[in-house]
């Protein structure tokens, strides 16, 4: 029996999506088999059709249940490879000095011959409504004209700033619009904000694996990365890192709570509130990055860390290049009580961003069909990323781990250990394919069994038939 939400428990959705899963569980619906329809659903448990089909949302992301178009639900056939391992990172911080790895790896890779499952950004044309942003854009500089011809300093126009308060709701965050500071990229934003909390030689806690990017960071600014073992579907381990910060000298911890680069690992909203108390008795910083939340089903997915910030020690840095408009770089961030650091850091820069710009993003953001396109898109990104497990199970090597996200654009895999991904990422740059080898994810030398592979790009039968090529490259080694 579903029960009205109070404080202290789940909405309605989640409970019955619950019940649902445990149903398959004990196969009273069998893999492949064919739900009741969501009238019938919504008949059954009493609950309206809004409810039940954030339930299946809940159940897709999950890779419980399949959507087949005019056709209904399917309970998903479990994919046969199994997750990645949780990962067993150094005990102590690293200076990180992988630059010379980037460079070797991003040079010549990406000519317009190569099909390349290496980037993070959607390439595909149609992921965009090129036209909504091209009017956008020429509305922008016809009502705004004159800034093209004035000096700017600001921390960013207002009707871009009130734009990301207004998105950051779905989040769960309730932000002044005066204290949000425009950047020019999301990475740009984190880097602001390592600089206002930390001094060369400060150690960071984040994820392991992580991002690349934030690593190029950390060693620019010489500071130390400690990283924390992360669960490829639960994220960052709370307990290592309470220990971390309760015997190591960590300043700030940098982390992706939903949707982490490269794992795809969605921290649980308890966990984040957990995170949200740690750094805040610890008097440091947490600087979330949330980039990829509004991919996320339902906002109770998308909900920031920041959202159970009362004190202001959560830093949370976005952008929408990677959903809605790539060729506006433009990012954001609410620094809490080091914005007015933040906000000098950037005028210190004198690296303004560009008014015509934040006019037209803002634009985008509130128009009234950006929530279904940002469904639509993680609906699409879902299917593709299980078409393409699928396929990895099915033609790379025996054992291969491959990670589960319940959306977005990247897999990481974890190859049996004997198979070097630098040897095989040499082996397929020569056929004109590329992916990125997990080593660059790592300030220490780990992950050299490991990749990250990119479906942002176009997927059809070329991209397809390479796939599978990486995969026989591997077997072969």
């Amino acid at each position: 029996m579903l029960t009205q939400p109070t404080a202290t428990q789940q909405p309605l959705y989640a409970q019955l999506a619950q019940q649902l899963a445990k149903l398959m569980e004990h196969r009273v619906f069998q893999p492949g088999q064919r739900l009741p329809s969501m009238r019938e659903i919504a008949a059954n448990h009493q609950v309206s059709i809004a409810t039940v089909t954030q339930a299946l949302r809940w159940l897709e992301e999950r890779h419980l249940v399949v959507a087949k178009p005019r056709s209904g639900y399917y309970v998903a056939t479990p994919c046969a490879a199994a997750l990645p391992s949780i990962s067993n990172p150094p005990k102590h911080s690293l200076l990180v000095q992988h630059h010379s790895r980037v460079e070797t790896f991003s040079a010549n890779t990406e000519p317009s011959s190569v099909i390349s499952f290496a980037g993070a950004c959607p390439k595909d044309p149609g992921f965009f409504d090129e036209s909504r942003i091209r009017t956008s854009l020429q509305q922008a500089v016809r009502k705004h004209r004159n800034t093209l011809v004035e000096y700017t300093d600001q921390s960013g126009t207002p009707e871009l700033c009130a734009a990301a308060a207004q998105r950051a709701l779905h989040l769960g965050c309730q932000l002044q619009a005066e204290n949000i500071i425009v950047t020019s990229s999301c990475i740009h934003a984190v880097s602001l904000c390592l600089r206002a909390v930390t001094s060369p030689g400060d150690v960071v806690a984040l994820e392991s694996p992580t991002h690349f990017g934030f690593l190029d960071l950390l060693e620019s600014l010489n500071l130390r990365a400690l990283e924390i073992p992360t669960h490829p579907q639960e994220g960052m381990s709370l307990d290592a890192l309470r220990l971390a910060l309760d015997t190591q000298p960590v300043k700030a911890v940098l982390s992706v709570p939903t949707l982490s680069n490269p794992l795809g690992a969605v921290m649980s909203n308890e966990n984040k509130r957990r995170l949200v108390d740690m750094v805040s008795a610890h008097g440091i910083a947490l600087i979330e990055d949330v980039v990829f939340n509004d991919l996320m089903a339902t906002d109770e997915r998308r909900r920031a860390a920041k959202s159970y910030d009362t004190q202001g020690h959560v830093m949370v840095c976005g952008s929408f290049s990677k959903t809605l408009t790539p060729g506006i770089r433009l990012g954001w961030t609410e620094s809490g009580r080091w914005k007015d650091a933040v906000r000098r850091i950037k005028r210190i820069e004198g690296v303004p961003t560009n008014p015509i710009l934040e006019y037209a993003l803002a634009d985008l953001v509130t128009q009234t069909g950006y929530e279904a396109r940002m469904r639509k898109f993680g609906d699409f990104m879902r299917t593709r990323l299980q078409e393409a497990r699928a396929m990895i199970a099915e033609t790379f090597p025996s054992g291969t781990r491959i990670s589960a996200p319940p959306t977005g654009f990247t897999l990481w895999l974890e190859l049996p250990e004997n198979i070097d991904t630098r040897v095989l990422f040499e082996a397929c740059k020569k056929e004109g394919i590329i992916f990125v080898p997990g080593s660059l994810f790592t300030a220490s030398n780990r992950f050299n069994h490991c990749l990250r592979l990119s479906f942002a790009g176009t997927w059809g039968s070329k991209e397809k038939k390479a796939l599978a090529r990486i995969g026989q490259l591997a077997r072969s080694l």
